[in-house]
């Protein structure tokens, strides 16, 4: 846990808390902070430290060399498995019924414990697919 809280630190998860359904890229974050003085620099090493701490996620995409980082720190994401978009990049919580009765059987069957938070399941969302 950090020992303070910089001003580029709580800038930074303020902004990925208010978009933790999507997968925002260091470029993406680094402008929409630019307003309140916050460098590139300061987003990486503050991106680093949030993944070790748990509270973000960073995702690769296929076809692109290019980072991205989800917000997990939130509650809502805290005992979720996630969808997310291929095409559109946004990230889902798969609310169906079933998904607890699917981790119960993988975690007696195959005594596999599965960490929710960082499972993702890559498709294309409802909006994408009418495009």
């Amino acid at each position: 846990m950090p020992k303070y809280m910089t001003r580029q630190r709580k800038a930074l998860l303020t902004l990925l808390s208010r978009h933790a359904d999507e997968e925002l890229s260091a470029k993406q974050i680094e402008s929409a902070l630019s307003t309140q003085g916050v460098s590139i620099s300061a987003v990486y090493r503050n991106l680093s430290e949030l993944e070790k701490e748990g509270k973000i996620r960073r995702v690769s995409k296929s076809g692109t060399r290019e980072v991205f980082y989800c917000y997990t720190d939130g509650s809502a994401c805290k005992d979720q498995l996630h969808l997310s978009c291929e095409k559109c990049g946004r990230t889902y919580h798969m609310n169906m019924p079933g998904v607890e009765m699917l981790m119960n059987n993988l975690e007696q069957s195959d005594e596999f414990t599965i960490d929710k938070a960082n499972t993702v399941l890559y498709g294309v969302c409802k909006s994408c697919q009418k495009k």
